[in-house]
């Protein structure tokens, strides 16, 4: 896996960045404090999300006084191309994540939960297993060696998946004791059903059956017989009772007639009161018609006199019609009228409100151009202090650009001088590695040969002295180690006379960025007073426009106030024509009312002569209808008559005796059938409850066999998950035996390459990853027991083995994440430093396709193939990203 390029905006300390990434080894340099660190934080989190934030939140991730933040990060991974988005937003008081991608050669995936997901199945390593393999975070080189051994184990153990194991052999633990609880229920019920059996065979349930069915024939017999008598004494009832209906019939028939005979006597005697109430009737309408003539001559005499005396229907609806006629068109000229009042009305309305729209126009064009007024006002100011700012800022640029006057070097050339004299240090520091490495060596020979000198042996080839020539290489090495030191000595005073050179070539560098800021600044304010004189040139013609505009308004509201007072005269004058009409319109309607009048008059008697007639009719049908009705009364009594001599009491008197003892024998016979059904039901119940017993045995007996079925192959699958829970166990000891003898073997080989203090022999791992480290002497020392450089370098050293183990695991499927180290350099000297650059370089030779440093060090900015500068501008606090060249004698280039 290799980082391409990170942008981030509004990402804690950066307002605006991005950062391409190639391969080999990358230096992230700046001072304390620049934002070097946030830039690895920003990669880790846009892989991980908040689960690489540990105890702080999402706002924590956005800018101060910003209120969303933005991070993009591509990458290439196992032959294809990713990128991940993750923006965020403030949200009152909390961030929240809005958008997460993860675009891919899988498709895309969206929300932080789902892409974490796939980051840590594409790595193969979630955002602990990252910090603990390729991602040194600052404070934390000493991490592993800190750790107890068991958090130690637990950490190289997931970064293997060997934590897997562990859990699929705990699950076929759990598997087995719940087989083992399930195995116990099973035997439980087989004991269960095998009692249950037993008690049921017991009870002879066949035999049972037998007897019962026996019992249930005879009482069927039994039912059979008395069904068939009872059947008999029905037949009996059933001629009784069609007897006993007949003469019931006869009996109604005769009281229906009787019925029959007295309603018709009263309808003839109702009908002919009918006929009397309707004669009266017909004097009654005639007496109204007469009424109606009278009405009808008063109504003639109040109207028109061109009608005439005696006016028929249609020349009355003729002068409705007429006078309809006229009201319509009176009408339509009320509307025309009251529509033309409307609309004056209505623009008298919108004069008066355009009016007053003029006047709060030109009011408020009066009120801008004197607030116009102020701010020009408020400008010549602007432009005083502006033009005054512009004075002070060629004044110290001026005085800036003066530090050069009796500087070594000219304006402009301070940076190439700064970084030779930086070039040189290097040298400088080069050399004083390399004798004080010498004097390290000198040291420790002269410390040896006195040892050997006191044991009685030569300290140059381990003979006693007597034999020897060579006693006095002592004093040799001792004079080449005084030589040595004065080197050093003098070394680091040209060092010190250097770093003052730097101070000051520093300080004129700065110099040179300052004049730059202020030159900025300097254009910055001219644009700002060319911008203010142009505002109040605009300003001056707004105030002269407003002021010209208020004058418009307000002659055009006196017009329009003119235009009200003459519509108002002509709306007073429509309203006299609207009384006119209104009056007409009145007398057209209540003639109207009068014409109508007559004409319901004549409709009215017509009706009545109408009704008359009809009622004339009536009586003459209703006179027909009473002789049909008599001559019906006659024929009923002829037919009563004849049924009533039908009748025979003898014969109604033996059918009733018949029907009440066929009664008294069914009602026996069904009490009798009644108790035997019950006593056959109660058999056939029994039966079934038998049968339902035999039928439970059987299922019992197929239930056993299934059960016993069962806890065999749950005896089976018990002894499998014991077997596959010792398999588990028993691989995990046995790869975490071989990762151990690997990562001692690669622990000791990258510890051996980059360590050549010969104070140490070797490095130990046992199996539950407890280290020791073993010096020239045979004496073991904990890690703990080494020196503040010596232990940071050890624990690089051992974090770098643990990134070739997971390495070589993979086998290639799963190429590894970049090493990444933040400020590796807190607990090391410089002789530290040098062993460090060592190690990067040898985990490049070993094929890490990326590594990413961040530090101040400026030894490990010569180890870069690419230089990242990272600087915070002290105004607005914002971190920016520079990409600078490597040196040319880069230490990783050496040999």
């Amino acid at each position: 896996m290799r980082v391409q390029r990170v942008r981030l905006r509004n990402f804690k300390c950066y307002g605006d960045a991005d950062l391409s990434l190639d391969r080999g080894v990358t230096v992230v340099h700046g001072v304390n404090g620049s934002g070097k660190s946030t830039l690895l934080e920003a990669v880790f989190f846009a892989l991980y999300g908040s689960k690489a934030l540990d105890d702080r939140t999402l706002d924590d991730v956005i800018t101060t006084g910003e209120e969303e933040c933005e991070v993009e990060l591509w990458f290439a991974h196992d032959g294809a191309d990713y990128r991940i988005e993750r923006r965020l937003k403030l949200r009152g008081d909390r961030a929240a994540t809005t958008k997460c991608v993860l675009e891919g050669a899988g498709g895309t995936i969206e929300g932080a939960r789902d892409v974490r997901r796939e980051v840590a199945t594409l790595l193969r390593m979630d955002a602990d297993a990252f910090v603990n393999c390729a991602y040194v975070r600052q404070g934390e080189v000493n991490k592993l060696i800190h750790a107890s051994p068991g958090e130690r184990q637990d950490m190289i153990d997931d970064l293997l998946q060997l934590g897997a194991l562990e859990d699929y052999r705990e699950r076929a633990s759990d598997a087995r004791l719940g087989v083992d609880d399930v195995l116990r229920e099973v035997r439980g019920e087989v004991k269960n059903l095998e009692s249950q059996i037993e008690q049921k065979e017991a009870q002879n349930l066949h035999e049972q059956l037998n007897d019962l069915k026996s019992r249930q024939r005879e009482l069927s017999g039994e039912i059979d017989h008395f069904e068939d008598q009872r059947e008999q004494a029905r037949s009996t009832l059933e001629a009784a009772e069609t007897v006993l209906e007949r003469h019931e019939e006869t009996r109604a028939e005769i009281e229906t007639l009787e019925s029959e005979i007295d309603a018709l006597r009263e309808k003839i005697t109702e009908t002919e009161r009918e006929r009397e109430d309707a004669k009266d009737e017909i004097r009654e309408r005639e007496a109204r018609r007469e009424e109606l003539a009278d009405e009808r001559g008063e109504l003639l005499g109040a109207v028109d006199a061109e009608l005439g005396d005696d006016p028929d229907r249609e020349a009355v609806d003729d002068r409705i019609e007429a006078l309809d006629d006229r009201d319509e068109t009176l009408r339509d000229d009320l509307e025309d009228v009251r529509v033309a009042i409307t609309e004056k009305n209505g623009e008298i309305e919108r004069l008066r409100e355009e009016a007053a729209d003029l006047d709060a126009d030109a009011e408020r064009a009066r009120s801008e151009a004197a607030d116009l007024e102020a701010q020009l006002d408020a400008d010549a100011e602007t432009i005083d202090d502006r033009e005054a700012k512009l004075a002070d800022l060629e004044s110290e640029i001026e005085t800036a650009r003066s530090r050069f006057d009796d500087a070594p070097v000219a304006f402009g050339e301070a940076a190439a001088h700064l970084d030779s004299l930086e070039a040189e240090r290097e040298a400088l520091a080069d050399d004083l590695g390399d004798v004080t490495a010498d004097i390290k060596a000198a040291t420790n020979a002269i410390e040896d040969g006195e040892a050997l000198l006191d044991e009685g042996k030569c300290p140059e080839c381990g003979q006693p002295v007597d034999d020897s020539p060579h006693v006095d290489v002592l004093d040799e090495k001792r004079e080449e180690l005084a030589a040595l030191e004065d080197r050093r000595d003098e070394l680091e005073r040209e060092r010190d006379a250097l770093d003052e050179r730097i101070e000051r070539a520093e300080a004129l560098r700065e110099a040179e960025r300052r004049v730059d800021r202020l030159a900025e600044n300097r254009d910055s304010v001219e644009q700002l007073l060319a911008e203010k004189r142009e505002t109040v040139a605009e300003r001056r013609e707004k105030r002269d426009q407003l002021r010209d505009s208020a004058e418009e308004y307000e002659r055009e509201a006196e017009t329009k106030r003119e235009r009200v007072a003459t519509l108002e005269d002509e709306v007073a004058e429509t309203r006299a024509e609207l009384g006119r009409i209104n009056t007409e319109r009145a007398e057209i309607r209540e003639t109207v009312e009068t014409l109508r009048r007559l004409a319901e008059i004549a409709d009215e008697r017509a009706d009545l002569a109408e009704e008359i007639e009809t009622l004339r009719d009536r009586r003459a049908d209703w006179k027909t209808m009473n002789d049909e009705r008599r001559d019906q009364l006659s024929a009923k009594r002829e037919r009563k008559r004849e049924l009533e001599s039908e009748f025979d009491e003898e014969r109604v008197e033996a059918a009733r005796e018949d029907k009440r003892n066929a009664e008294s024998y069914i009602e026996k016979v069904d009490e009798k059938l009644a108790d035997l059904e019950d006593r056959r039901d109660d058999v056939q119940g029994r039966i079934g409850r038998v049968e339902e017993k035999i039928e439970d045995l059987e299922q019992l007996r197929e239930r056993l066999a299934a059960v016993e079925a069962r806890r065999e192959k749950l005896a089976s699958l018990y002894e499998e998950a014991e077997t596959l829970q010792a398999t588990y166990g028993d691989l995990r000891t046995e790869l975490r035996q071989r990762n151990v003898e690997t990562l001692e073997r690669l622990l000791n080989e990258t510890f051996e390459l980059v360590y050549r203090n010969d104070s140490y022999a070797s490095i130990d791992l046992d199996g539950d990853y407890r280290l020791t480290v073993y010096q020239k002497d045979g004496e073991p020392l904990e890690p703990e027991q080494l020196s503040g450089g010596e232990r940071a370098l050890f624990n690089l050293s051992l974090r770098c083995a643990i990134y070739r183990l997971l390495a070589e695991g993979v086998e290639g499927t799963a190429p590894m994440p970049p090493l990444i180290l933040d400020e590796p350099t807190v607990f090391l000297d410089s002789g530290h430093v040098t062993q460090l650059v060592s190690l990067i370089e040898s985990m490049r030779k070993l094929g890490v396709e990326q590594i990413v440093v961040v530090s101040h060090d400026e030894e490990l900015v010569g180890a870069a193939d690419e230089l990242v500068s990272v600087e915070k501008d002290a105004t607005s606090n914002r971190s920016r990203l520079e990409r600078g060249e490597p040196p040319e004698a880069a230490l990783l280039s050496s040999d």
